[in-house]
């Protein structure tokens, strides 16, 4: 059982400002395969601003250096996919097979094919007589599907 007591905010694992836990339930057997912290909209506001101070340094970032990260994380994904496939299998209820190919594969698969994307993806581009240029604009909050936990 995997119990975790506090939340990832600006590089740290921290207290959350929220009381209690969220029991995760495991979707074939119902039985509790662990516990989060209960987060609250303070959690969430300490996050958003944490994503905000980092904005400004990470979108000037070179192109080169951002690749890099992308490949590392492709690396830490396949390192640890045993285990998102195990836990990421409990939490939606996948057969662990399909688990180790979807739910762990796929995302490590996804960093490594946007890191090679990189060499040729062209961030400005003329169309017509306008120049699009695409750049980074900001910090993005989103509710994601709960049934492809990694793949946002």
């Amino acid at each position: 059982m995997r119990n975790y007591e506090q939340i990832y905010i600006d590089g740290a694992w921290v207290a959350s400002d929220g009381e209690g836990a969220i029991d995760v339930v495991n979707a074939g057997t119902e039985k509790v395969m662990g516990s989060i912290p209960n987060g609250s909209a303070s959690d969430v506001a300490r996050a958003v601003a944490a994503a905000k101070a980092a904005f400004e340094s990470w979108s000037q970032t070179p192109v080169e250096e951002r690749q890099k990260y992308l490949v590392r994380l492709n690396e830490a994904l396949q390192a640890r996919s045993a285990e998102i496939a195990e836990v990421i299998a409990g939490e939606v209820g996948m057969p662990i097979t399909w688990s180790t190919m979807i739910q762990a594969g796929l995302p490590a698969g996804n960093m490594q094919t946007f890191a090679t994307l990189l060499d040729t993806f062209e961030f400005e581009e003329e169309i017509g007589n306008s120049l699009v240029v695409k750049e980074p604009v900001g910090v993005v909050g989103a509710i994601t599907p709960w049934n492809y936990p990694l793949h946002q």
